[in-house]
């Protein structure tokens, strides 16, 4: 794999409060057990081999423009996510804090193409390459991994990086997710930065 780190972000999708978070959720033990287990020592290593690499860092969160969500996408109404401005649910996990400089973009859609100037702000910069993680894999993941791919970007899904409801739903996302774009480990990903 090649990779221009000044034409790449890597771009940690609703890695936040709300999600991480079992009170707002019916129970999911794949999830947080793929989380412990799965990305988060993934994450840990790949996103100070970004920053290091001069890799362009890169959030998004749910969170609604209003108090009461009236702002959100039709998806997010029928699938009850409210998070209201300003909470703490719309928060990135301490975990996985920006640094710096590092840009946070509030989105109230699956896809932060439809609900952001994530596109524009990825131009003016000069990316051509998405290195996606993140929440749900088969949600706002696949949705931003096609769309990022129909806009003209390289879209590169991080396997080992992202999480959904169960085994199933995200292997099922990633073969879809291979139509329009691309799939690698977070390894694959670290020793291309490091070449």
């Amino acid at each position: 794999m090649f990779l221009e780190a000044e034409k790449t972000a890597l771009l940690l999708i609703d890695v936040q409060d709300y999600v991480l978070d079992p009170v707002n959720h019916p129970p999911r033990p794949f999830f947080y057990d793929r989380i412990e287990q799965v990305v988060w020592p993934s994450l840990s290593k790949l996103l100070p081999a970004a920053r290091k690499g001069g890799v362009e860092v890169t959030y998004t969160v749910m969170e609604n423009l209003t108090q009461d969500g009236r702002d959100r996408s039709l998806d997010y109404k029928l699938s009850g996510f409210n998070i209201p401005k300003g909470s703490q649910g719309g928060q990135v996990t301490s975990r996985f804090a920006p640094q710096n400089d590092e840009i946070v973009l509030k989105k109230s859609s699956a896809c932060l193409f439809h609900s952001t100037n994530f596109d524009y702000v990825m131009r003016n910069i000069g990316i051509s390459t998405i290195l996606c993680t993140g929440f749900l894999t088969d949600q706002c993941v696949e949705q931003t991994m096609k769309v990022g791919s129909v806009l003209g970007y390289r879209m590169i899904c991080i396997e080992d990086a992202c999480a959904t409801d169960t085994d199933d739903r995200h292997a099922s996302a990633l073969k879809r997710i291979a139509l329009s774009g691309e799939i690698a480990s977070s390894q694959t990903v670290r020793a291309a930065l490091a070449a």
